[in-house]
């Protein structure tokens, strides 16, 4: 990995702050001053700052109920609470992907920068789960429109399947699959389809579910959802097939 990501991953700086510690020339790999942009192995490499030993830091991973109210963030410049103040502080840990503040359920959390960006970049279109409770159309009417391309930004969603069924009293609640997290992507897509949201929940990512994690509690990931995430046995099913519910 990136010399500069290592740093930030074994709890030295930030990003931006290692890099300014490898331009000042304090940093050191295997004896020899580095240069910006240079690969290293944490666990075969000596890497030093001015001259200490940094120490690789042990994978973790996390799976946090995020309740409502809390920002996904390590800091927040209005003073609000941060998911951050739920889980065990941790060098290097960080969120894979965001939800809003208003959302709740499954947020995963890493020292395994690599694996985060596998389970969030486009390009890998890993699964995401949502239940969502809406109101404003009938429940045959949003799914007539969710048969249809739904655009966003002038992009497509890639929602992979849906279902949609009446709770009652004007509401429905529907179960979205889809391969991307845009910005608040879901509550736009309610948008296009004039609902309003009164709950969504993201229930799954990847091969991790939410399961019966009460909100604010957290857990760590079972090897077998580790092993699941590195051999990327979440991407095999994950590219639209046209099946819908």
């Amino acid at each position: 990995m990136r010399l500069q990501r290592a740093l930030a991953r074994a709890g030295v700086a930030s990003r931006r702050g290692a890099e300014e510690m490898i331009a000042a020339g304090r940093v050191r790999v295997n004896g020899v001053v580095a240069e910006l942009g240079c690969t290293v192995d944490p666990l075969a490499d000596a890497i030093t700052v001015g001259g200490r030993r940094v120490r690789p830091v042990e994978t973790a991973w996390i799976a946090l109920h995020k309740p409502p109210g809390y920002v996904v963030t390590r800091r927040d410049t209005e003073g609000r609470s941060t998911v951050f103040d739920l889980v065990p502080d941790l060098p290097g840990l960080t969120y894979v992907g965001r939800l809003d503040v208003a959302t709740t359920g499954l947020l995963l959390l890493t020292t395994d920068g690599e694996a985060a960006h596998r389970l969030t970049h486009p390009r890998f279109a890993v699964e995401r789960t949502y239940r969502v409770d809406v109101r404003g159309r009938p429940a045959d009417h949003i799914r007539r429109a969710l048969k249809k391309p739904i655009v966003v930004d002038g992009r497509r969603v890639d929602i992979v399947r849906y279902r949609v069924r009446e709770t009652g009293r004007g509401t429905s609640e529907m179960m979205l699959v889809l391969t991307e997290g845009r910005n608040r992507i879901v509550r736009r897509v309610c948008e296009q389809l004039s609902l309003r949201v009164s709950l969504l929940v993201r229930l799954s990512h990847g091969p991790v579910r939410l399961g019966r994690l009460r909100p604010g509690d957290w857990r760590y990931l079972t090897t077998s959802e580790i092993r699941s995430i590195s051999v990327g046995h979440d991407h095999k099913n994950s590219r639209k097939d046209g099946s819908r519910t």
